[in-house]
């Protein structure tokens, strides 16, 4: 991977890290011969070994004398891969290695090593007719970090949500009276008192979430607010957040029925529709905005369609690049074994898979062999990147996702600037089907 390519893009990361999973998801063992070990940071490399040590003696007892010599060349594979390790990295490590049915009653070995985006939480071995994956799928969303506030008048538990984890940062109690007994003159007196310290307390939840919160401000996509009773609602109405934090709070405010990390996790097991409808209002309100370009009577800063989208790209035109999350194809690069001549192709390995099937276009010899192929979404944001264009990637769960991938091919680019006019590539129509006119002002 090249420097332009930024491996700390989180978009690229998380559509790198999905495709990674299909491609395991796929294997499939003719028993169980395939092997599925995580290893969660923290855990001894010599206890591992210890167990595979033990694993390789069991198979020994396995009755098929096929399934037995793969599962035990699997864990000897597998040895040798753990012992590549002196300790787990920072958030563990999976191992997946095997023998997987490619037909005709054969097999050949795979090994798939991967790092998570997130921290493991256990030790697992597994052996099947297929990879276990359940403790990496949850972690294919973009892993978006969320302020968390839970508070009332005696407490408060300020933490952080990064992709589904969620860190405890800091938990105050206060010193604020809940009752008095004091009665004629007196009771005026301790109510004013008592309100006093609750706004030294709630200030001081401000200056604390400001601590926390104002440097990473960049990276948070919203501050939810929660908590018992009316405090929470009295505080956001009251302004006691910096500005630039208040802007963040999520509306509306969350009910929970306690203000320490049992209330975080309440709180944000409440907002995840929230949280989710957020997402897809922001997709909805950038595909809103390429209708715009798309339907102006001039010349608009939209570039649609494969042929297009790349003239942009060339050009160093794109601003914004919108990728569907549905657009799974790769750049194909073949040769003629014949004449030696090189062309390539975008498309799924059905594709592919056709072409060398097809004469040479150069000499009409049926000598066309599949040489190497790479993503072309990984391709697409190394390009953007290049250029100082970012991408983003939308999913297929709403309309204007769905359209996205059917009406614009997948793929779409808000411009800089015009593009110079010639005749819209084939795949690219002056109308997208399905495309619906958008009502009110650009976005």
């Amino acid at each position: 991977m090249t420097a332009d390519e930024s491996p700390l893009d989180p978009q690229l990361a998380r559509y790198s890290f999905q495709r990674k999973l299909e491609e395991i998801a796929q294997a499939r063992g003719r028993a169980t011969e395939l092997i599925s070990l995580y290893v969660p940071p923290g855990k001894q490399i010599s206890d591992v070994m210890a167990y595979l040590r033990n694993e390789y003696a069991q198979s020994s007892n396995i009755k098929s004398r096929t399934t037995r010599k793969n599962v035990m060349w699997a864990i000897d594979s597998l040895s040798n891969r753990v012992r590549g390790f002196k300790e787990p990295p920072p958030h563990g490590v999976a191992f997946f290695v095997g023998s997987k049915a490619v037909g005709a009653d054969k097999s050949e070995p795979v090994t798939f090593i991967v790092e998570p985006p997130e921290p493991l939480n256990t030790y697992l071995y597994r052996c099947d007719s297929t990879f276990f994956l359940e403790p990496l799928r949850g972690m294919v969303h973009e892993p978006e970090s969320w302020g968390l506030i839970v508070m009332d008048r005696a407490e408060v538990t300020i933490g952080l949500l990064r992709g589904k984890r969620i860190e405890t940062l800091r938990n105050r109690q206060s010193q604020v009276p809940s009752k008095h007994g004091r009665g004629g003159q007196s009771a005026h007196r301790f109510e004013r008192m008592i309100e006093h310290a609750a706004h030294e307390f709630f200030v001081r939840i401000a200056e604390i979430a400001a601590e926390l919160f104002l440097p990473m401000k960049d990276q948070l996509k919203g501050i939810l607010l929660g908590g018992p009773g009316a405090t929470k609602e009295y505080f956001y109405n009251e302004r006691y957040l910096h500005h630039e934090l208040q802007q963040k709070v999520v509306e509306p405010l969350f009910d929970t029925g306690y203000t320490d990390e049992y209330g975080l996790k309440e709180m944000v097991e409440k907002a995840t529709q929230t949280l989710h409808g957020l997402e897809l209002t922001e997709e909805k309100r950038l595909i809103q905005r390429l209708l715009v370009e798309v339907r102006r009577a001039d010349q608009g800063l939209a570039a649609y369609g494969e042929s297009e989208v790349e003239r942009a790209l060339e050009l160093g035109a794109v601003d914004l690049l919108i990728v569907s999350e549905g657009l799974k194809k790769r750049r194909w690069r073949f040769r003629c074994s014949s004449c030696g001549a090189e062309s390539e192709r975008i498309g799924s390995p059905e594709a592919a898979e056709q072409q060398t099937e097809r004469a040479c276009g150069k000499c009409s010899q049926r000598a066309v062999k599949l040489v190497g192929s790479d993503d072309y979404v990984e391709e697409l944001f190394a390009r953007a990147a290049r250029n100082g264009g970012t991408v983003r990637l939308i999913s297929t769960e709403s309309d204007e996702g769905e359209m996205l991938l059917k009406a614009f091919g997948g793929i779409a680019a808000i411009l800089r600037y015009p593009l110079p006019r010639r005749a819209r590539p084939s795949d690219a129509p002056e109308s997208p089907p399905g495309a619906p006119t958008p009502t009110g002002p650009p976005v």
